[in-house]
């Protein structure tokens, strides 16, 4: 697996933020069944930066904590089934693995969020990879549905991790 972290901003976290990370996404591909070896950038950003790109893709003119940009197509959530159909899209030619996608998490968001919630930091970082991880797997939080399946599930691989609140 390669987990690319780029720290575009300074990334001045209580914790090794790189090893966390890699802790997170690699336990969420374990607890999600993903079959592949995979790819994933991880970004962390300013606001001003995570706001230029959030009014880019997704037409929103104001900063946001996290933004997922999933690399494949999925028949539905989580179903993996259908992504060797496309190995030349899908794959890195050169190491094989799955191209999972992009990750982008604002620095200040993280604090901001981390004190408006009332737990650490740390778990802040987690559960907002987490939550991007699940949005590269397919998931979705559009329908009141699919909100309470994601807010279960990103308990659960916290809790699992004992990233608690």
């Amino acid at each position: 697996m390669t987990i690319l972290v780029e720290a575009e901003t300074e990334a001045d976290f209580p914790f090794d933020y790189e090893t966390l990370a890699n802790k997170v996404i690699s336990y969420t591909i374990e607890r999600e069944d993903f079959p592949y070896e995979a790819e994933i950038n991880l970004t962390l950003v300013d606001k001003d930066a995570i706001w230029q790109i959030n009014k880019e893709y997704r037409e929103i003119d104001r900063p946001t904590d996290v933004l997922s940009f999933p690399m494949l197509s999925y028949p539905k959530a989580g179903d993996f089934s259908e992504i060797e159909e496309d190995v030349m899209d899908n794959f890195n030619p050169d190491t094989g693995e799955v191209l999972l996608g992009d990750i982008i998490i604002c620095v200040p968001k993280v604090y901001e969020q981390a004190e408006e919630y009332g737990h650490s930091v740390e778990r802040e970082f987690a559960f907002l990879i987490v939550h991007s991880m699940l949005h590269l797997f397919g998931y979705d939080h559009m329908t009141p549905e699919e909100a309470a399946f994601m807010e279960d599930r990103q308990k659960q691989i916290l809790t699992e991790l004992n990233i608690l609140r």
